[in-house]
């Protein structure tokens, strides 16, 4: 057989429409009326040969600020942090990048084993004993979680802390339109949920109250305290979206009694790529198992006692089940749960947890460098790697003036917390030095003066 990869030519063309009895290419598209055909070509460039093209794309690239060349202290869901070289070998593998769903477990071993120790690990960060095979993002795993605990408790009241990622908050509200989800808002106060607001909005309507863990503001929420509110209500789920790097010296959300864990792996070998592709997780009960969305690896052992791996309770998968599915869901982020796994498992789990620790231990000295430059840090409780630093400019102007000096600056929180003006989010990791954090300070008391 004659393999050739070479643009179509004319008499590639011909031969085709001949072989379907026609003369032209617009007969294929007679049954589309004249009215809306487009009569002209279409308002591109001229085509180039490769090296133009090229040369062209290249600079356009560069007009792209990119973590490589500009020092970076924004965080808000999507974090600057070291990534093993491992992980880019392994998941440059053909057998892993071109791999789709792992069906055939005969030819799958290893898609499966790597999505298996994926799981493992993050029912060890969460404290929970059952994680699937990961989701598209942190964003949508909340909302599957949310639409859970409507499903299970059959109660259509939602409970959602306002420091809660605002754009995790507006998957939500998407998601819950077709359930017809009553949402509702819990302020927040000192940077974390008002108790109180929500002790008195839980009722035996509830069917869950969510909370994030560092939340959006860098606070860690007492997780403990919102627990014993439930008590009250049993129905009622504890959803929580956490960190999961935080959860290396955090106690995690499954010792206080969680019903569900959801978040981003992204902290674990996937760069900041114009925000994504991500990588979901979601880990729950023993109780709520069938009902996780997504995909559940198990381990199991063949006729001869040999160790493996298959696909398992898939009757709750939209793909069987249709209309009746708990979850429209259908895919994953099997390649970017692998490039988390790896960079797991290269770290360690020493490494993870003094990885952790680096970030707040260097969230800390860049607070403290802030503070003795004369700014003012909003909030006192307990922070991970995030916290938040009120300027006597707007946000937008002081991160412009760092720009001018390889800095990326916070986030500006004003954008979706209006009564925030002029208040950054900043985020210091692992990998940020000691003069990157002072000529940080350095740069905002000159804008400051």
């Amino acid at each position: 057989m004659d393999f050739r990869y070479l643009p179509m030519t004319e008499t590639d063309k011909k031969e085709m429409l001949d072989s379907i009895g026609i003369q032209e290419t617009d007969e294929l598209f007679s049954d589309i009326p004249e009215k809306v055909r487009l009569k002209r070509s279409l308002n591109l460039k001229e085509p180039k040969n490769e090296f133009e093209l090229k040369k062209e794309l290249a600079q356009m690239a560069k007009k792209n600020y990119n973590l490589k060349e500009y020092t970076s202290f924004l965080g808000a869901g999507v974090y600057d942090h070291f990534i093993p070289s491992v992980v880019d070998h392994v998941i440059s593998r053909s057998e892993f990048y071109t791999a789709y769903t792992p069906y055939q477990p005969e030819i799958s071993q290893g898609e499966l084993q790597a999505i298996f120790e994926f799981q493992t690990m993050i029912s060890e960060l969460t404290g929970m004993p059952v994680a699937n095979s990961s989701m598209y993002d942190g964003g949508t795993s909340l909302a599957e979680a949310v639409n859970l605990s409507a499903g299970q408790t059959r109660r259509k009241k939602v409970i959602v802390s306002k420091a809660v990622h605002p754009e995790y908050r507006a998957v939500i509200e998407t998601y819950g339109k077709g359930p017809n989800l009553d949402i509702v808002y819990i302020d927040h106060v000192n940077g974390l949920t008002d108790l109180e607001q929500l002790a008195h909005e839980l009722d035996d309507t509830t069917a869950s109250v969510v909370i994030q863990y560092p939340n959006f503001f860098g606070q860690l929420e007492p997780l403990a305290k919102i627990r014993e509110l439930l008590v009250n209500q049993p129905k009622a789920m504890f959803i929580v979206s956490s960190n999961p790097l935080s959860l290396g010296v955090l106690t995690p959300p499954g010792a206080f009694g969680a019903d569900i864990v959801v978040g981003d792996t992204q902290v674990f070998g996937i760069p900041a790529q114009f925000g994504g592709p991500h990588c979901g997780y979601f880990a729950t009960t023993e109780k709520l198992m069938r009902k996780i969305p997504g995909r559940l690896v198990g381990q199991t052992v063949d006729e001869n006692g040999v160790r493996g791996y298959v696909l398992t309770l898939q009757a709750r998968e939209q793909h069987i089940r249709r209309d009746k599915a708990t979850s429209n869901i259908c895919s994953n982020q099997a390649l970017n749960a692998l490039a988390s796994a790896v960079a797991m498992s290269s770290i360690g789990k020493h490494g993870l947890k003094k990885m952790a620790e680096l970030n707040m231990h260097k969230a800390r000295y860049a607070k403290k460098q802030l503070e003795v430059a004369g700014f003012e840090v909003v909030h006192d409780g307990s922070f991970f790697n995030e916290f938040v630093v009120k300027l006597p400019v707007p946000v937008k102007v002081a991160n412009d003036k760092l720009l001018e000096k390889g800095i990326i600056g916070g986030y500006d929180l004003a954008a979706y917390y209006p009564e925030l003006e002029g208040h950054m989010l900043v985020a210091v990791t692992e990998i940020r030095t000691k003069e990157e954090i002072d000529a940080f300070v350095k740069e905002l008391g000159d804008i400051h003066d």
